[in-house]
């Protein structure tokens, strides 16, 4: 069994109190918090060798290039690309996507051809191609969400019928729903029908373990702050021949093979899309994050947190006037719900006020939450790090603020 009381000791954050209170953290959807060995990492890089990559010939400059272009690998390695020049170092998942939007979509889009979405999707996961769309004529079609929290897969053979859609992008999880969406058979039916594949990855590559060539999508993005690194980076990882037909994203230094003063060239792949001076500490920082995971029992900590979601799950359905929203039966610890008479953002103030983090609001998700017919929900979310008394902490603090908010004081 995982040892989270153990694990817990690595990531400083955790240790204070909050409101006089020990920390509760159960925000992990939002950002999860950095092991010593992430924040040492970067403070490390900074007081050894800072310095540009790729530029210069000195030692400094040689020694950051050296670990940038070492996590490049150890990243293709932990996702299972086929090679390190599948792996794009971005800001995040947003970037990511927005990379593929423009310097594939731009490109490679006609008007009348389509791009399905899904009705859960983060916004990042939408407003990119609600943008591309707009600039190429492209329509948007969306995959329904069913009252359990999953996807209709029948109505995505219904968009994909036609032979217009060149593009599907689907979340692996739910931010809001928690929901495991079945990626790999959703990219063999996108493949049948001749488009490409995009999985948001951000809640998933924390907590399963992901092999590009297993989902056999197209690109895969991902966010290092939501698995134990520093904020500001993330990967893209896309099959070479299409990172190698796609335009670049971003033009500067770095990208170019070739400046002339009325054209250019680019760089190979991954370096024609990492313009200008990149989040260097950063990735080292994910570089270390990435060892953390590796080093840990991956299958021990799902369980974990599988177990750890179950009985939330159970104690937030056996208080009053708690409604949950998802019910798919593969899910991550995301667990999104409302309380009668007390509104999300009053939940999570008084929430505070004990020491315990979560998560209120629309969750940049309003098309879901009208899906749903809320405006708002509350969310905990779980990583390797949180223990049953956690859980307990939140229910009872559930209890006090359904009193304090429905009978008075």
């Amino acid at each position: 069994m995982w040892d989270a009381e153990t694990a817990r000791r690595d990531f400083p954050v955790l240790q204070q109190t909050v409101r006089g209170r020990p920390l509760v953290y159960l925000d992990n959807a939002a950002t999860s918090q950095k092991p010593a060995e992430v924040i040492q990492t970067v403070c490390e890089y900074y007081g050894t060798c800072n310095a540009n990559v790729h530029r210069a010939f000195h030692y400094l400059a040689e020694e950051a290039t050296r670990r940038y272009e070492d996590v490049r690998r150890r990243a293709a390695t932990f996702f299972g690309a086929a090679t390190p020049r599948e792996v794009v170092f971005t800001r995040g998942t947003t970037e990511s996507i927005n990379l593929v939007a423009w310097g594939w979509g731009r490109k490679f889009l006609r008007p009348d051809d389509a791009i399905v979405l899904t009705e859960m999707e983060h916004h990042s996961n939408l407003v990119p191609w609600q943008l591309i769309a707009a600039a190429t004529g492209a329509r948007l079609r969306f995959v329904p969400v069913t009252p359990e929290g999953t996807l209709d897969l029948d109505a995505l053979d219904r968009l994909l019928a036609d032979g217009r859609v060149r593009m599907v992008a689907v979340t692996h999880a739910s931010n809001v729903l928690g929901t495991v969406n079945p990626v790999a058979e959703i990219a063999r039916r996108a493949h049948r029908a001749g488009a490409l594949c995009l999985v948001d990855g951000a809640q998933s590559a924390p907590h399963l373990p992901i092999s590009v060539r297993d989902l056999d999508c197209d690109f895969y993005a991902c966010s290092g702050h939501k698995m134990y690194g520093p904020t500001g980076v993330g990967l893209l990882i896309g099959r070479t021949p299409i990172l190698e037909a796609m335009n670049p994203f971003m033009g500067g230094g770095e990208m170019i093979d070739r400046v002339e003063l009325e054209h250019s060239t680019w760089a190979e792949i991954p370096h024609k899309f990492e313009a200008g001076t990149p989040n260097i500490s950063a990735v080292i920082g994910l570089g270390a994050a990435i060892a953390y995971l590796e080093r840990a029992d991956r299958a021990a900590i799902l369980a974990w947190e599988e177990h750890l979601t179950d009985a939330a799950l159970q104690a937030l359905a056996a208080l009053p006037g708690v409604r949950l929203f998802g019910s798919a039966p593969q899910r991550l610890g995301v667990i999104s719900f409302t309380v009668d008479g007390v509104h999300p953002h009053d939940l999570a103030q008084f929430l505070d006020g004990e020491g315990i983090a979560i998560r209120a609001g629309h969750l940049c998700c309003q098309p879901l939450m009208r899906r749903l017919g809320v405006p708002a929900v509350s969310r905990a979310s779980l990583a390797l790090y949180n223990m049953p008394a956690d859980l307990d902490r939140l229910v009872a603090a559930i209890g006090r603020a359904r009193t304090y908010f429905c009978h008075g004081t």
